[in-house]
């Protein structure tokens, strides 16, 4: 079973990341990226895609042309876990 972050862990967690922020009302962070146009955009999510499929982990998402909004909860936790900062560690690593 994954471990939902304690209060500690996730004010740790966010410290670390970059431009990511809490959705309110939800356990959840959340980060919208703006490239130079739809063909990057989609070359990062296919990215993304990838290893998220790896680590059976998948992110919510929304994209519009250039945009990438993203959000990432564990469902299996009922919030917010470690699969969730990794994955966004990973996003800040291919994002620049």
């Amino acid at each position: 079973m994954v471990e939902k972050l304690t209060p500690e862990e996730r004010a740790a967690a966010l410290s670390e990341l970059s431009g990511w922020s809490e959705v309110d009302g939800r356990d959840a962070i959340q980060r919208t990226l703006t490239f130079s146009d739809f063909n990057e955009a989609f070359g990062f999510m296919t990215r993304v895609a990838i290893k998220a499929d790896q680590a059976d982990h998948h992110p919510e998402w929304f994209n519009v042309y250039n945009r990438v909004e993203i959000t990432l909860s564990t469902h299996d936790a009922d919030g917010l876990s470690a699969r969730d900062v990794a994955l966004a560690r990973f996003i800040d690593g291919i994002a620049g």
